[in-house]
């Protein structure tokens, strides 16, 4: 298995890069986020992720060993494969690929090219406690506004609001002035519905 390479950057691509290693060129598949983190820089060092399949030996490359883990973990959802992962860490950050999930924020997920609704749900229900685990990533707080936002949410329930109605206007508010008061949002969600 193959599980990094350093060598010279002899081609660079937004969707590949090829590195010579001693007189070998490895072409090594990689995302955007790896593309703009490169430079320009003659040696580089990718942490790779070596796929075998049946017809073919491919190379994923990632500038950091916890954009290769988020890859892993997102290949091992049933209805992702290599390149719909690549996809979504070409979208997202790591980083925000783990709040998304932490988070429970089905529409970011969705929001990425191949994935359905059904396949979001799965990626948030079997990787919500295995992306914790992911180095470099103990410390992923909830968003404050996903907790005012439910208390929100329960409030509006209270009074005879229906969930999914009152969560469309309330996340259009909290997108415009991020920084209410639960108190404040409850008024202004009032004010809509």
């Amino acid at each position: 298995m193959i599980t990094q390479l350093q060598g010279r950057l002899v081609e660079k691509h937004p969707t590949h890069v090829v590195i010579d290693c001693q007189g070998v060129g490895y072409e090594v598949h990689i995302s955007l986020n790896t593309y703009s983190q490169l430079g320009n820089e003659e040696t580089v060092r990718l942490f790779t992720h070596h796929q075998i399949r049946e017809d073919a030996h491919t190379l994923f490359g990632f500038y950091q060993p916890v954009e290769r883990s988020v890859f892993r973990l997102l290949i091992s959802i049933s209805g992702i494969g290599a390149s719909i992962a690549r996809t979504m860490l070409s979208s997202m950050t790591p980083t925000e690929i783990q709040q998304a999930i932490v988070n429970e924020n089905l529409d970011s997920i969705k929001a990425v090219k191949g994935i359905g609704l059904k396949t979001a749900q799965r990626v948030l229900i079997e990787l919500k406690d295995k992306i914790q685990e992911v180095a470099g990533m103990d410390e992923i707080p909830l968003s404050k506004n996903n907790t005012i936002k439910e208390e929100t949410l329960s409030a509006l329930e209270v009074l005879g609001y229906p969930r999914k109605y009152s969560e469309k206007i309330i996340d259009n508010i909290i997108q415009s002035t991020p920084d209410c008061s639960v108190e404040q949002l409850i008024k202004l969600a009032l004010n809509k519905l």
